[in-house]
């Protein structure tokens, strides 16, 4: 190819200022290379003892067994955050509670109520669980913690929810998530600065609030509350992501076998609640033998194995609701009597039935393994 006067000189002008962009950005990456002299060493921040959720001062727990239970009230220190107990709600007005991390500080108690606040942020992390917050946008929440009562001032914002079922909610939720610190036995209610008998549409703030059993029903119309015992079971949400409480009032006596039984007729027949086995599948026996519950399933049970996270909210299920009793440390599964491995992991006891961090990353693995077709 031949090229004219000004051609050439265009060319090598071009060539020439190339040689210079290359040059300049060589000696700029030699220049901005730190020395190892000067090197600073990534500093690795070490997890600290597990502690429990004490107002105001937040002491370390005594003993790493503090937290062994699958429902214990842990919050552990890791980094500048700690987690912490928050009660949410789902789309049919069932309360949630999720283990959550909030910044280490003192005032975990008011800080984890902030979380429970309509908001941006909130109801974007509360949506990636599936659930909603309970608490109106803006309020302003004051709280006094002294000899076991909780004295908790909320904003005049309260007075304008909905109707009686978001009110009853949110009261509910703020009683169970104080009363999840071992610092908290009662709570108090003040709206406004003000006490009042009840809020706008008749739900009772007065007085003092204990803790009660979450989510309740009767496993039969006709049964009698004085005559009825409470044991809890846990079904998978309408989310496919989180697991439910509910406290159902049974006649029988309230332990493992009834717990197991009751999970096996699954949720009320009005409830959007997910049965926990597959269609058809029945219950032969349980037994307990050295802290092991050995459920016997009838062998529908490997259908489970078709749900979309490959059953794996099922068994959590299953784990969770056994385990829950004392003296019941492992669970395995048998169908028609020959044990029955469902996958790793998947019978390993929970540290709580709800972990935001698990349930978002599970929820991500799932809906990757959707859509890649992954066996």
């Amino acid at each position: 190819m031949k090229f004219t006067g000004n051609q050439r000189k265009l060319y090598l002008l071009a060539l020439a200022l190339l040689v210079v962009a290359i040059a300049l950005a060589c000696t700029w990456t030699i220049w901005q290379r730190p020395s190892d002299e000067t090197t600073t060493p990534a500093i690795t921040p070490t997890p600290e003892a597990t502690a429990m959720p004490v107002e105001p001062t937040l002491q370390p727990s005594a003993s790493p067994e503090a937290s062994a239970s699958p429902e214990a009230t842990s919050v552990t220190e890791t980094a500048g955050t700690m987690d912490t107990i928050v009660y949410y709600q789902d789309n049919y007005g069932y309360l949630v509670p999720v283990m959550c991390k909030v910044p280490a500080e003192e005032g975990i108690a008011k800080a984890t109520l902030s979380l429970m606040v309509q908001s941006a942020q909130n109801d974007m992390q509360a949506a990636r669980l599936g659930l909603r917050t309970v608490l109106p946008e803006n309020v302003s929440i004051d709280l006094d913690i002294t000899g076991g009562l909780a004295r908790i001032d909320l904003g005049k914002e309260v007075l304008s929810l909905a109707d009686a079922a978001a009110e009853s909610n949110m009261v509910t939720a703020v009683v169970q998530t104080l009363t999840e610190f071992p610092t908290v036995e009662k709570v108090e209610f003040l709206i406004d600065g003000q006490k009042r008998e009840t809020l706008t549409h008749g739900t009772s703030v007065s007085g003092q609030f204990s803790r009660i059993d979450i989510n309740p029903e009767l496993a039969e119309s006709t049964i009698s509350l004085s005559d009825a015992e409470p044991v809890t079971l846990y079904f998978p949400g309408d989310s496919g992501s989180v697991l439910v409480p509910v406290t159902r009032m049974v006649y029988s006596e309230p332990d493992i076998h009834t717990a197991v039984l009751e999970l096996a007729k699954g949720p009320n027949a009005a409830s959007p609640l997910e049965d926990v086995l597959p269609a058809g599948c029945g219950l032969i026996g349980v037994t307990v033998e050295d802290g092991v519950a050995k459920l016997n399933f009838t062998k529908e049970f490997i259908q489970l194995a078709q749900n979309s996270d490959g059953g794996r909210l099922a068994l959590k299920a299953l784990v969770m609701t056994c385990t829950q009793f004392d003296g019941i440390e492992k669970v395995e599964i048998y169908v028609d009597g020959e044990a029955y491995d469902p996958g790793e992991n998947t019978l390993s006891v929970p540290t709580y039935a709800n972990v935001a961090d698990e349930i978002v990353s599970q929820s991500i693995q799932t809906q990757s393994e959707l859509i890649f077709n992954f066996e």
